[in-house]
């Protein structure tokens, strides 16, 4: 193998690489290895050499993407190290952003608590003793404000994983933006707002499906007009995956999710064109690493394919699959929760490999608690690491052509483009349904249980397997000891919550109410007839109304969802 070019489209590709290069699109770095030699950017077949189904593997930056969406791969932009972070008030994750920042992260995401995930004020009853814990309490655009304060959001892309009352989170953002003195056509982030994965794996939902993706919609037409560069919706597999679903699974139900999300785009009129390139992905990097890397180069090639062939997009840009990673939560262990730090740098070099976008490296003691600061610094260090001292971001898809990977990918494409079947057929009337027959399939899956069966059963096996040793798990069932160092863990005290509640008596008295009513007001007219709704919540998360009361006006509105026993 070499990186010459060859007839298999190895010309082109040099092209647009010394494009890139004249253009100023490359990194000034070292590109030779640690001894000296010198490292070419891409390697492939030996010039004049034909290999059969080359086109399936191709060169970096030409479809259907398998090695990647870029010519220069990572000589030209190294992935975003955007570390996840949120704990107790937005003052205290405000300071964990600045120590990120500080210490070279260059993105960040927010983790919220439980109540903000379902859409419920700090003072909720429901609410009681979950605030602050899992992530950062936000309760009004004044807490978005205190969040992001020092934080220039016309410069800082911002990633926000949330689903249920995402619409109104993303409002409060914008108002945090416009209070800064910056437009919200400048901004530039993501927003989770995936609610199939609700249903299927995390199930943090408020309404019916239907009037959660009414909600998706009507976000996308108003980002496509009003937030250009804004990624209104984020597919996200990581859950799925955490869940127990396998690799094939978190691939295919991921993906198929996506898919629908496009056929809802289609049914508004949008351009497939325009808005599927501003979709993303958020995928979970597991322990096991060959098969890993072989599922990103997968759904590359799988998203590409689809795009083009079923749904009609002819701008390349719209048969990207952008994708963020995190790596795999569930496979942190409270025994010996050192190895944690080796597991992470593992599924890290994965995702590396594999070509993701932007990378969250996990802490070793967020399996016992939120990451306290020595863990985060740890993690993040491990980015670090990775881009500085391995070489890894020298060549595209370096392992491109290996005999394993390119099976595993192929596999793994084989199992997903199987299960997408199933999907379909779970309705048989989906040819007819209003949004697109992806879409009809995956409603009746959540709506009857499949998902969730097909989760289970997986977690099941794959429980069963680590009991009787045959998957090993160092310190759990393998290499044990009967006592390990006790780590010092961030806890979260009641305080928190107490002050957070007495924040909100005052923001409401001190607000001008019946501008809060005459928002809300308008918003339930919109949520009722056909208007786009974004409009109206974001006046309202201008005049301080809080995500309870936005959430609730569209509770009363649209009832809430009650899952199916599926067992």
């Amino acid at each position: 193998m070499s990186s010459d070019t060859n007839s298999s489209g190895g010309h082109a590709w040099r092209n647009r690489y010394e494009q890139a290069r004249a253009s100023g699109r490359l990194r000034e770095a070292d590109f030779t290895t640690l001894s000296g030699l010198p490292v070419a950017p891409v390697y492939g077949p030996a010039e004049g050499v034909q290999l059969p189904g080359f086109e399936r593997i191709g060169w970096p930056g030409e479809f259907p993407f398998t090695r990647g969406l870029y010519d220069t791969g990572y000589r030209g932009k190294p992935w975003t190290v955007r570390q996840f972070a949120g704990f107790g008030s937005a003052a205290a994750t405000n300071a964990r952003y600045a120590m990120i920042l500080r210490q070279g992260g260059d993105g960040l995401s927010v983790a919220f608590d439980m109540p903000t995930l379902m859409g419920c004020d700090s003072d909720d009853p429901r609410a009681l003793g979950e605030v602050g814990h899992c992530g950062v309490a936000i309760d009004s655009a004044a807490d978005m404000e205190v969040l992001f304060a020092g934080i220039p959001l016309g410069e800082i892309t911002t990633s926000m994983t949330i689903s249920g009352p995402a619409v109104p989170i993303f409002c409060m953002y914008v108002v945090a933006a416009e209070r800064q003195g910056v437009p919200m056509a400048q901004l530039n982030g993501t927003l989770q707002t995936d609610i199939f994965k609700e249903y299927i794996a995390q199930k943090e939902w408020i309404f019916a499906p239907e009037p959660h993706l009414r909600l998706i919609g009507d976000l996308m037409e108003f980002c496509q007009s009003g937030v250009p560069s804004y990624k209104p919706l984020s597919v996200s597999g990581y859950h799925i995956r955490e869940a127990g679903a396998t690799a094939a699974q978190e691939l295919a139900f991921t993906l198929a999710d996506g898919f629908g999300y496009v056929e809802l785009g289609l049914s508004r009129g949008l351009s497939i064109n325009n808005f599927a390139s501003e979709l993303s992905f958020f995928f979970d990097a597991h322990i096991d690493f060959f098969e890993e890397i072989a599922k990103f180069r997968a759904a590359r090639r799988i998203w590409a394919r689809w795009m083009r062939d079923v749904y009609g997009a002819t701008n390349p840009k719209a048969q990207w699959l952008r994708f963020h990673t995190q790596t795999a939560g569930v496979s942190l262990t409270a025994q010996q929760p050192e190895n944690n730090i080796v597991r992470t740098a593992v599924e890290a070099l994965a995702a590396v490999l594999g070509g993701t976008n932007s990378l969250h490296t996990n802490a070793l003691d967020e399996v016992l608690a939120l990451p306290s600061e020595k863990a985060a610094q740890i993690a993040l260090s491990t980015q670090h690491v990775l881009a500085a001292e391995t070489g890894v971001m020298n060549v595209a898809d370096p392992l491109g052509g290996s005999w394993y990977i390119e099976e595993l990918t192929d596999e793994l494409e084989r199992q997903a483009e199987g299960i997408f079947s199933t999907i379909a057929a779970l309705d048989p009337a989906g040819a007819d349904h209003p949004i697109g027959p992806m879409t009809a399939g995956i409603l009746r899956g959540i709506e009857g249980g499949w998902f969730v069966r097909q989760i289970a059963e997986s977690a099941f096996v794959y429980q069963q397997r680590v009991e009787k040793g045959e998957k090993k798990i160092v310190g759990v069932n393998v290499y044990s000891q009967p006592n390990g160092e006790q780590l010092d863990v961030l806890r979260i005290g009641r305080e928190v919550e107490r002050k957070q509640r007495e924040l909100l008596q005052p923001r409401r008295a001190n607000r001008d109410n019946a501008a809060v009513q005459a928002a809300l007001a308008n918003l339930v007219a919109a949520a009722r007839g056909t208007d786009n709704v974004v409009p109206s919540m974001l006046d309202a998360a201008r005049a301080e109304a809080t995500l309870g009361e936005i959430c609730n006006v569209l509770r009363e509105l649209w009832g809430t969802y009650r899952e199916p026993a599926a067992f």
